[in-house]
């Protein structure tokens, strides 16, 4: 290609330097929402030992698109990915193009969420072990020309310790690892009783959830299974930290105030963000 078009980032390869301007990434956290994007940004702002200069301030690399968010404070992108495996994946493939194009190596992607736990206590926080899907296997099924592909999706163990030791006892809330189930759908696809349909009882759900935890999963989001897989694919160290919002054995809908959900949403990042200043501190 004469180009290569990032459209979803509202970059390419013929208008932009993307070497120098993305070089020195190491690190790349990712959520569903912009403005949790944003405000990840701008706490990296304030406790990273990287100071904006003079006059400037933090821009939305990707503002030509209304797709997504990107930025970037010293070697830490933030991007935001949408919700559900299908929005993630259109922006996977262009970071890792980026990073190509910048020539960057040794990045490590964290994927950084909310979800629904089960059996651990609501605004606690899990560290995903392994990923399953819909169907519990370990891997993802991607249609491609006309026949399913299948993708292992497995997470770096190295890092799932480290993080896991970076939560503390004064947090105010739990950090756990197990399993997560990535379902393709927040309501069926969740066993939820609360959506336009339902096809199924209460205890056909609570046999589900059951046997879910008896398999060791924690909890239940929309983005890991293909998240593990294209990082794995890619040769990308990853990891997935996500925040509870409800316990699923108990209700299926989100019942706390909105400050109180706004507080919890933001732990997980908590812990990425001690992972990645101690990571900075050694390579000074």
């Amino acid at each position: 290609m004469e180009s290569d078009v990032l459209y979803h980032l509202a970059l390419d390869t013929k208008n932009f330097n993307l070497t120098e301007m993305f070089s020195d990434v190491k690190f790349v956290c990712m959520g569903g929402s912009p403005d949790r994007m944003k405000k990840l940004a701008d706490r990296l702002v304030e406790e990273l030992p990287y100071s904006m200069p003079t006059g400037h301030t933090l821009c939305n690399i990707a503002g030509g698109s209304d797709r997504y968010v990107l930025y970037k404070v010293g070697p830490v992108l933030t991007a935001s990915h949408g919700m559900g495996v299908p929005s993630l994946s259109i922006i996977l493939h262009e970071l890792f193009k980026l990073l190509h194009h910048a020539q960057c190596e040794d990045v490590i992607f964290f994927r950084v969420g909310s979800s629904g736990g089960i059996g651990v206590p609501p605004g606690s926080v899990v560290v995903s072990e392994s990923v399953l899907d819909g169907l519990l296997h370990p891997h993802m099924s991607l249609p491609v020309l006309g026949e399913i592909k299948t993708f292992p999706a497995y997470l770096n163990s190295d890092i799932v310790k480290d993080l896991v030791k970076f939560a503390h006892d004064d947090d105010g809330f739990k950090t756990y690892r197990g399993k997560t189930l990535c379902a393709n759908d927040f309501y069926e696809g969740q066993g939820r009783l609360d959506g336009a349909f339902c096809e199924y009882t209460k205890d056909d759900k609570m046999d589900f959830l059951k046997r879910l935890s008896k398999e060791g999963v924690l909890n239940i989001e929309m983005e890991a299974i293909c998240f593990a897989a294209m990082c794995l694919r890619a040769n990308v160290k990853a990891a997935v930290v996500c925040a509870t919002l409800v316990d699923r054995l108990q209700d299926d809908q989100l019942t706390p105030s909105h400050d109180t959900l706004v507080k919890w949403i933001l732990r997980p990042e908590t812990i990425v963000l001690r992972y990645i200043k101690s990571k900075l501190k050694e390579q000074n």
